[in-house]
């Protein structure tokens, strides 16, 4: 264990002497990224200035965030927030770096600092709901006349009773296997749905309260970016209270945001709605939502798909009437009595889950009636359209309501409210921070200058006092001796019907040479099935696609046997780690821009192009930026790891945003030459 003098014992030690100890501790190596990363974090949460940290794979981001945020909880007495996007790094926080990080930093603090988990209470059995018998109404009919999916659902509740009977925590993640969505709602309830504490004859045992109450006394919190939004945006105080907020994983921040602030209205929701109700208002009311849902599913069918620029007569008679009988039920509901009024617990948790699905049924259609009342489409809050959806050879339609931007929300909400560090591999678009900064509700450096010390990037809103920094530690990777990037120029852009001959022949080429080894990264399951198939024909290695086998066994298949190719989609662009000689070739078909026809994204385009931007360049290119960078950081994932990264896409060679893109990925030496490139896989393959 790294020496430090008495003086330097406890909180008042210096980070990198607390960050020195831990990775000794750990038999880890001292890293520049890291110590340097570290020591920004610690700047911050003196400050109260954000800070953007961009590092790469390596660099031991969770230990240069982690460090200083333990020191800051004991010192200052306030829970600290870490907030992912994935399962996977919540459990590498939970069940490996806080353990061992906290054990290692005991000595040097004089007490091993806590941490719990924490997330949304529909992740946790319902004890009430299982005790009581309460079934969930599923939104829609679709397969209630269907056996086989009835007793499969009868199957799987019954093992989830007798899970409730030996887990210690209730969470969902812990059930192994899982559960289908249908089935987890018969055991699990929403936060409208819960009765709380002061009427849930079950709430000592509550898994969820349980959780909450761990998390109320720890000194770190691991939770996720849709718990986060829920707290900070909606307002909902379900996390403790805190002063600093770390954001691993910020390039899906926005995006997660975005999906809780979604609201969704369908036909088959209202009449559940209904449904729910009947038994508990006067028959009339029920009757009323019941007959306002069949009169939408009508006007729904005839209205167009796709975004909305403003609601059609018929529907907007429809949703006022699904809003006016929805408050009439929710009224008619009555407000929740306390514990020890006449009122069975059975009836109880009826009346709770009864006025959620009314309340929720109200809230979004007086939203979606709302959203046109400004004239400029640029300057509406909210997004509209419609789509539609199959199951079973059922074809249902839904309404969507989404915000335009949530900038104002997370500058005003979570950076108006505590200091925020945000970090991940990928958060330097195009050589700035600046892309990510605009959706984050940030000013962008353009506004100041930078000052002496900082680290790549700085914004500074007077009005707001929006202070933030940004730094790129870099990666100890030597991604120029280390790594190729492959632009495929010489091939015609793509098309709308499937891979072309000439992509399909580069593809067998790179495989051949580098003899398997690859991953590759496609834009759409067709593709990446046309490409597999194609492969098969041509190739004897394994050809492994994705949807053929649970993603994970796949991904561990491909791990096992370094002459077989992996083919996938969007899951694999951000979720496989594969170190070693199994991975030397990632492939990516095409630009990944989102669909022009997604309402959100045309929305968003629209209004930076009504303010004298570019659109196109602030959204589209920005995804796709993320996206790309996200896929080559799959290539280089341990130090000794070598390869190539194809793109098979010219127009990041040919195109003007193409520099934009490029700018983004990490630097690779850089070719258009196909058989330079090969020539590399061939003396990777045969060394």
């Amino acid at each position: 264990m790294a020496q430090l003098t008495d003086s330097a014992v406890g909180t008042t030690a210096p980070v990198a002497d607390l960050l020195a100890a831990a990775v000794e501790a750990l038999g880890g190596a001292e890293r520049t990224g890291q110590q340097e990363m570290a020591a920004a974090v610690e700047r911050a949460l003196r400050t109260g200035e954000h800070l953007a940290v961009q590092a790469g794979t390596g660099t031991g981001k969770s230990l240069a965030y982690l460090v200083p945020a333990i020191r800051h909880a004991l010192e200052a007495d306030q829970t600290v927030i870490v907030s992912t996007a994935t399962i996977a790094l919540q459990a590498q926080l939970v069940d490996r770096d806080l353990p061992r990080l906290t054990k290692a930093l005991e000595p040097v603090l004089g007490r091993r600092p806590t941490f719990a988990i924490l997330k949304g209470r529909g992740n946790y059995l319902c004890r009430h709901k299982i005790e009581s018998g309460a079934q969930a109404e599923d939104p829609g009919d679709e397969q209630l006349f269907d056996p086989f999916q009835v007793s499969a659902l009868g199957r799987q509740v019954t093992r989830l009773h007798e899970w409730a009977e030996e887990t210690k925590t209730g969470d969902r993640d812990e059930l192994v296997p899982g559960v289908t969505d249908r089935a987890w709602r018969q055991v699990s309830v929403t936060a409208r749905e819960c009765l709380g504490a002061s009427r849930c004859p079950v709430a000592e045992d509550c898994f969820s309260e349980l959780a909450r109450h761990k998390a109320g006394a720890a000194d770190v919190v691991v939770t996720n970016h849709a718990l986060l939004a829920i707290d900070a945006i909606e307002g909902r105080a379900v996390l403790p209270e805190h002063d600093v907020v770390v954001v691993d994983e910020a390039h899906n921040l926005v995006d997660r945001v975005t999906s809780v602030a979604t609201g969704e209205l369908t036909a088959s929701g209202v009449s559940a709605a209904a449904r729910r109700c009947a038994k508990l208002v006067d028959q009339t009311l029920a009757d009323q939502l019941l007959d306002a849902a069949e009169g939408l599913d009508a006007v729904l069918t005839d209205a167009p798909l796709g975004r909305w620029e403003a609601i059609p007569e018929p529907v907007g008679r429809m949703l006022s009437a699904v809003r006016n009988a929805a408050w009439a039920a929710k009224q008619a509901l009555g407000p929740e009595r306390e514990k020890g009024a006449k009122e069975n617990d059975a009836d109880a948790a009826a009346r709770r889950f009864a006025s959620a699905m009314v309340e929720e049924v109200h809230d979004v259609a007086g939203r979606l009636l709302t959203a046109f009342d400004r004239e400029d489409p640029a300057t509406r809050p909210d997004v509209v359209w419609q789509s539609e959806r199959e199951f079973n050879s059922v074809t249902s339609r839904a309404l969507h309501v989404a915000p335009l931007s949530v900038a104002g929300l997370l500058a005003a909400r979570l950076f108006g409210q505590s200091t925020v560090v945000l970090t991940s591999a990928t958060l330097v678009l195009g050589g700035s921070f600046d892309a990510l900064a605009r959706q984050w509700g940030l000013p962008t450096k353009a506004k100041v200058e930078a000052p002496p010390d900082d680290g790549g990037g700085h914004g500074n809103d007077p009005a707001t006092n929006l202070v933030w920094h940004g730094l790129d530690v870099g990666s100890p990777f030597a991604h120029a001796k280390a790594g190729i990037l492959y632009v495929a120029r010489h091939l015609p852009p793509p098309g709308r019907d499937g891979l072309s001959p000439a992509m399909l022949d580069e593809i067998d080429g790179l495989v051949r040479a580098a003899g398997g080894r690859a991953l590759g990264l496609f834009s759409s399951m067709r593709a990446a099935k046309q490409a597999a198939e194609d492969l098969r024909g041509r190739w004897d290695g394994t050809v492994l696609c994705q949807g053929e086998d649970s993603t994970n066994t796949l991904v561990q298949k491909f791990a096992a046997d370094t002459a077989s190719v992996l083919f996938g989609t969007i899951s694999l662009w951000q979720g496989v780690d594969v170190p070693g000689e199994s991975l030397q070739l990632v492939m990516i078909d095409r630009i990944p821009f989102p669909r022009p026809d997604d309402p959100l994204v045309a929305a968003r385009q629209r209004a930076v192009d009504a303010r004298g931007g570019n659109g196109f360049l602030t959204v589209s290119a920005t995804h796709a930026a993320l996206l790309l960078a996200q896929g080559a950081g799959r290539l280089l994932r341990g130090t000794g790891d070598r390869g190539v990264v194809a793109i098979l896409d010219s127009r990041v060679a040919t195109k003007q945003y193409g520099g934009f893109l490029r700018g983004s990925l990490p630097p690779f030496w850089t070719t258009q030459d196909p058989a330079v490139v090969r020539g590399a896989l061939e003396r990777l393959r045969d060394g």
